[in-house]
Formats: C-alpha cells, sequence, structure tokens
C-alpha cells in the first residue's frame, strides 16, 4: 500500500508545472510623477491661478440693441368695453412700474407696448405683454397684476376638444361639469389649487404656477372624460395636500 501512494505521489508531482519562465514581471501602475516624488524628487510645479476676466455691466440701450421694441396684443371685439373701463388700472402699473410705453390702436385694435429711454430691465416687456394678455383672455386685472409682480407665474390655454372629441349636447354638457352649478366646481378648483381659470366657449385659459397650472388641469381633464365632482374633489385635495407637505 505504501509503495502505491509513493508512485502516485511521484507521478502527481510529475504532472505539475516546473517551468518558472511562464511568469512574466507586470510593470507598475504607477505613474512616472508619482514614482519621481517616491523617489525623493521635490514636485515644484504650482497651478498657474487664472484671473477671470472683468467687463463692464452692460447698459439698457445696449441690450436693447440700440432701437425699441415693441409688442401688439389683439383685442377682440367683446373685450373693447371691459378694456375701456380698465384703462386707467392697465395704465399706471406699466408705465409707473415697468417704464414703457403703451397705447389703444383704434385702426388695429391692438394694445401696443414699447420701450423707451426710461426702461430699465428689457424683461418687463414680456410681463406688461403678458399682464395685456390676460386681461384680453377675460381674468381680472388684480389677477392679472400677478405676472406683473411675481416671476413664476404662467398663462396655459387648451381646449376641450383636445382633451375628447366632443359635439353637440355632449360638448355642452362637460362644460357645464367644468363650472357646476352656479360655478361651484370652477370656484373649488381655483381654491384648492390656488389659481384662475377663465371659461371662454370651448377654450379654457388657466393662470398660475407650474405645478397649480398641473393639479388644475388633471382635474378639468377628468371633468371632461366624465368623473363626477366628488371624486375630482378627493382627488385635488390628495394632491394638494402632499404639494403642501413638500414645501
Amino acid at each position: 500500500m505504501e509503495t502505491e501512494n509513493t508512485v502516485s505521489e511521484a507521478s502527481a508531482g510529475a504532472e505539475r508545472p516546473t517551468n518558472t519562465d511562464e511568469f512574466k514581471k507586470v510593470k507598475s501602475k504607477k505613474s512616472s510623477r508619482k514614482r519621481k516624488v517616491e523617489d525623493g524628487a521635490m514636485d515644484t510645479e504650482q497651478p498657474v491661478a487664472r484671473k477671470r476676466p472683468e467687463f463692464p455691466p452692460i447698459s439698457g440701450d445696449k441690450l436693447k440693441g440700440g432701437s425699441d421694441e415693441m409688442r401688439k396684443v389683439p383685442v377682440p371685439s367683446h373685450r373693447y368695453t371691459p378694456l375701456k373701463e380698465n384703462w386707467l388700472k392697465i395704465f399706471t402699473p406699466i408705465v409707473e412700474h415697468l417704464h414703457l410705453q403703451v397705447r389703444f390702436n383704434l385702426k388695429t385694435r391692438n394694445v401696443e407696448i414699447k420701450t423707451c429711454k426710461e426702461t430699465e430691465d428689457i424683461s418687463s416687456l414680456t410681463r406688461a405683454t403678458d399682464f395685456v394678455k390676460a386681461f384680453v383672455l377675460g381674468f381680472q386685472v388684480e389677477d392679472a397684476l400677478a405676472l406683473i409682480r411675481l416671476d413664476e407665474l404662467f398663462l396655459e390655454t387648451f381646449d376641450v376638444t383636445d382633451v375628447k372629441p366632443l359635439k353637440g349636447d355632449h360638448l355642452s354638457r362637460a362644460i357645464g361639469r367644468i363650472a357646476g352649478k352656479g360655478g361651484k366646481t370652477k370656484f373649488t378648483i381655483e381654491n384648492v389649487t390656488r389659481t384662475r381659470i377663465v371659461l371662454a366657449d370651448t377654450k379654457i385659459h388657466i393662470l398660475g404656477s407650474f405645478q397649480n397650472i398641473k393639479m388644475a388641469r388633471t382635474a378639468i381633464c377628468n371633468l371632461i372624460l366624465g368623473s363626477p365632482p366628488s371624486k375630482v374633489y378627493g382627488n385635488i385635495r390628495a394632491v394638494a395636500s402632499r404639494v403642501a407637505e413638500r414645501f
């Protein structure tokens, strides 16, 4: 038995590779710079501090390109009378606070807003245009003024038929579901989502922040698709409470 074990061990030893030439020397992955530092060489290279270019502030005239800009807002016929009655409320913030020029062109039926030498911020022209557009679409002057005072407000418009192609009585019922009895449903959506909504025939205009417009739009789309108002109330209240907890 012992002789058999010694024979098997000897044969196993013969099978093992004995060549040491197969092992190759692996190169070190350290960079030459690190090796120099380790060997005792001093690294005298220091990062050169770059100076930022300093440019003088650009004046408002140069931003405008040297010429005055003008925007036109068309006014439909059914908004002539409200525009005439509230003209002083529209004129005052545009001229006194935004330092712009404004007039109503009787020939073209457009409200024309123009920059001048006193205009300090070039973005005020866009704010004034959005303010007049919101009033023309049917919002109250007090609500539309928020577009001038706040930066994070937007206007969104869509059609009832964009959500679902409805005709005849089906379209009328969808608009009635959005408004509710005496405007109750519309007022509830406005209060919960902190937006302002205008129903103009089949057009729906929403004024508010991006997140609030999204909540109001979802609620209105659910009403158009046929959801009962009680279910829509519960959904928007749940979403509004979640958003309030985040902030």
